[in-house]
């Protein structure tokens, strides 16, 4: 969207906030922040985890009053003290943490809180008009599903969903791409060509550099609270944004040693699982996950990822079908026994499943190790032991929060994945899941987690890194796995492996229609 950019100089901005600052308990988010926005662009929002983008964005969509600066929509200062208000200045918001109710329908859910609604809706139309607003835009979700139902990627379509079906004149979208295919992103780059071909504008707030380059016409850099640069996009490059990002040169290729695997640690046999729905999930799925590597998992959104991440950690019964760890049937283990068994969890909900967010840093750290000494002591908590094992985590994964006892729901997104990574590698002893690690992230916090998987994979564990991001993928993973309607198609070898070769696995190829691609293993002998 960079080719035949207009010049944004010919007009005034539409948006501009003045001096914009907000603090928190120890934190100084936002730092006497300037930012113009001008009809019919993409301005994205750069910065790590932690820099301010998301705080700043929510005091333009009404959740934050600042402490000081201006905003004027136009000519006119305008105060923005609720969404509602947001809503009627013609400004709405995706957030990066889904502001969904699990127990109502997509249909529910997007139109809730809408003022004009009837007192008794006309569900059948508003269900016509999803269908038709899915159908224009490529983002299929079903609008009558109940939300705990639906994927986090289904989630996230719900989302941009509900604010394209109230339309808005300025968009902010808090990195909508995070839990989205290719395919899925590259339509939305659709979406956006649309939004602003109606001289809509979008801010656009994304740590992914492919991304910034290919949607935005404009880039606002933010470091520790502060602009730090604002540029023409098609005057700059990925390299030299990361720079402006953390402040140092960024290494996007990580160097790794070949991998060296050992004994067989996880084994997974004709394994059948159903998913929420009653639906078949997995389909006789076998898998072999050795010590001392990384078994990448690809696939499309709601083929199966789910599901097999749930099944290996206690998570959900399978049907049919073995598990085995360190050689002991862990079929439909408990959650627990998983833990029990050395199995550390990444999940892809960092803030529903990964941590309690009205507790303490400390106390989400603690939630593997709080049963057992030093941290307990005949069934009684030893609080000042579980501060010091939390400071310890802190300092060694870098997790920036003001104090351990401050409740995580108040840290980055990059930080509270810090927390969970830390937790879960503290207490993995021979397994760690983790799914779709680094969502979500910086490329600095991206560059930290994958050197941590890496660092499981060297010390002897065996690790299973689900991503739908095939660069990580190639670049993190030893072998490649591709599910396709919960079926392994084939697993690849990353040091043969391109884009292209999974890229027809996930769509349905079978392994023996691509070269270099071997059939997962189908029979006990073959284990």
């Amino acid at each position: 969207m960079t080719d035949g950019i207009r010049p944004l100089t010919v007009s005034a901005p539409v948006l501009r906030m003045r001096g914009i600052t907000k603090r928190f308990p120890g934190v100084l988010a936002n730092d006497r922040i300037d930012l113009d926005l001008y009809r019919g662009e993409v301005l994205a929002l750069l910065g790590e985890n932690g820099a301010g983008k998301s705080t700043l964005m929510n005091v333009l969509a009404g959740l934050y009053r600042p402490d000081a600066g201006t905003i004027l929509l136009g000519e006119t200062h305008v105060e923005i003290d609720s969404p509602r208000d947001a809503a009627e200045l013609g400004i709405g918001m995706v957030h990066q943490n889904f502001m969904l109710v699990p127990t109502m329908t997509v249909a529910q859910n997007i139109v809730l809180g809408m003022p004009d609604l009837p007192i008794v809706p006309d569900l059948e139309e508003i269900h016509r008009q999803i269908e038709a607003l899915s159908n224009r835009y490529g983002l299929l979700v079903d609008p009558q599903a109940y939300i705990w139902q639906l994927s986090v990627g289904e989630q996230q379509r719900v989302e941009i969903l509900k604010l394209l079906y109230r339309g808005a004149d300025i968009l902010i979208l808090d990195e909508p791409t995070a839990v989205l295919t290719p395919q899925e992103i590259e339509e939305l780059g659709h979406v956006l060509a649309a939004v602003q071909a109606e001289g809509k504008s979008i801010i656009f707030i994304t740590h992914k550099m492919g991304e910034v380059i290919a949607f935005s016409d404009r880039v606002c850099v933010l470091r520790q609270g502060r602009v730090v640069a604002t540029k023409r996009t098609a005057e700059t490059n990925p390299r030299e944004l990361a720079r402006l990002m953390v402040g140092r040169e960024v290494l996007f290729q990580i160097e790794k040693a070949p991998a060296d695997p050992g004994e067989t640690l996880l084994v997974l046999r004709h394994v059948c699982a159903d998913n929420d729905k009653g639906l078949p999930a997995l389909r006789q799925l076998s898998l072999v996950v050795r010590r001392g590597e990384i078994l990448g998992i690809a696939g499309v959104a709601g083929n199966g990822q789910r599901e097999l991440a749930e099944v290996i950690t206690g998570l959900r019964d399978i049907k049919t079908g073995e598990i085995l760890i360190n050689g002991r049937d862990r079929t439909s283990s408990s959650p627990l026994q998983m833990i029990e068994s050395g199995v550390g969890h990444i999940p892809a909900d960092r803030m529903g499943m990964g941590t309690v967010g009205n507790m303490a840093v400390a106390d989400n750290l603690a939630m593997k190790s709080y049963r057992s000494p030093p941290l307990a002591e005949y069934g009684i908590l030893r609080r000042e032991k579980i501060l010091r094992f939390a400071r310890s985590l802190i300092e060694a994964f870098g997790i920036s929060t003001p104090t351990p006892q401050t409740p995580v729901k108040f840290l980055s997104g990059g930080n509270i994945q810090k927390t969970i990574l830390a937790r879960e590698i503290d207490a993995c002893a021979s397994l760690l899941v983790a799914v779709y690690p680094s969502r979500g992230l910086d490329v600095g916090a991206t560059e930290a987690v994958r050197r941590r998987l890496l660092e499981q994979r060297d010390a002897g564990r065996a690790v299973l890194l689900i991503s739908e991001d095939l660069d990580e993928l190639l670049t993190v993973a030893d072998r490649i796995a591709v599910l396709y309607e919960g079926r392994v198609m084939g697993i690849v070898p990353t040091a043969s492996a391109d884009v292209e070769t999974v890229g027809l696995l996930m769509s349905g190829s079978e392994a023996a229609e691509l070269d270099g691609v071997t059939s997962a293993p189908s029979t006990v002998g073959a284990f």
